[in-house]
């Protein structure tokens, strides 16, 4: 009987272990190439909305963290890229990197919807100039006010940008001018640049710290700099070049699930609200800084091979 009441006693205490222990967590894995100020924005209000699912993001510019997702297609590391362009979008669903999935409760319009449902864009993102009043009034300088204005010699020394090599920024500004000008507005903007970067918001940033007049950039990072300096303006140019930015479902994901709450969430009203002070111009109407009747949206009228394009631009500018 002593024996019999040591077994049950021993039972009911592996038993009530078992009760007790908690769940296990869940969590969910991002590639982004965000900026830091609506990576911290969006993951706050996802946790709020979802405290049971933790996020853990990692942050690389567009064309690396592409690359890093074609690298482990064999094995997943993350579920969720997010915030690149439809560039590399459209690469991963052609290399079978992305699972098809429809969001539920998503507010966003047609056009920001991939046909066969392997990505989805929550903005479209205007390539503008960032300025600084400041410096020109100081250099006496006039306020640019369209692209073709960059190529006048007053500005030489002064206009900085991503190089397309190696950023998805500088790539959307440098095949939108060729689109519209051709290769020549390139060579005569080339004598006009300070410092090509290898990050899409370096420029906006170097304006507002004063290093140079001009930063070709992209919108939310030039209107972070307008909220924080007011010597920044934000200038669209007329035309604008332009890119979609959105997400979509690693395929074979080690989470999932959680994956699919997260784009739920994402192109629902709760990411729409977190993404709308940082956004030009957003997926989902009323969503956004920009006002669409202020501008023209270039669409591309060439293929772009893009491979070839930025082997012919660094054998030219890249020294």
């Amino acid at each position: 009987m002593q024996r019999i009441s040591m077994r049950a006693a021993v039972a009911a205490a592996i038993l009530g272990l078992a009760v007790a222990a908690p769940a296990e967590a869940k969590e969910v894995v991002l590639y982004t190439a965000s900026n830091a100020t609506i990576e911290k924005d969006v993951v706050a209000a996802f946790q709020a909305a979802h405290p049971d699912i933790q996020v853990k993001a990692v942050n690389m510019s567009t064309g690396p963290i592409t690359q890093k997702v074609l690298a482990e297609k064999g094995n997943p590391q993350a579920d969720v890229i997010w915030m690149v362009n439809d560039f590399a979008l459209e690469r991963l669903k052609t290399e079978g990197a992305l699972e098809p999935y429809a969001p539920k409760g998503m507010l966003i319009t047609d056009e920001f919807k991939d046909p066969d449902g392997f990505w989805y864009g929550h903005n479209a993102t205007i390539m503008a100039m960032a300025v600084n009043s400041k410096i020109l009034a100081e250099k006496k300088l006039p306020m640019p006010t369209d692209w073709v204005d960059l190529i006048k010699p007053v500005y030489r020394g002064q206009v900085t940008v991503a190089a397309p090599t190696k950023s998805g920024t500088g790539f959307t500004i440098f095949t939108a001018m060729n689109d519209m000008f051709g290769e020549s507005f390139i060579e005569n903007l080339h004598e006009n640049i300070f410092q090509y970067n290898s990050s899409g918001s370096a420029a906006a940033r170097q304006v507002a710290a004063g290093e140079n007049a001009i930063g070709l950039s992209y919108d939310t990072a030039i209107l972070q700099q307008v909220s924080a300096s007011p010597d920044v303006k934000l200038v669209t140019g007329r035309m604008s070049p332009n890119i979609i930015e959105g997400a979509g479902l690693i395929s074979g994901a080690p989470n999932t699930a959680e994956g699919k709450v997260f784009m739920d969430w994402l192109f629902g009203e709760g990411g729409m609200k977190a993404l709308a002070p940082h956004v030009g111009i957003g997926a989902a109407p009323g969503y956004g800084n920009v006002p669409l009747d202020q501008i023209y949206l270039w669409k591309l009228r060439r293929p772009v091979d893009e491979d070839g394009f930025k082997q012919a631009w660094a054998k030219k500018y890249e020294k």
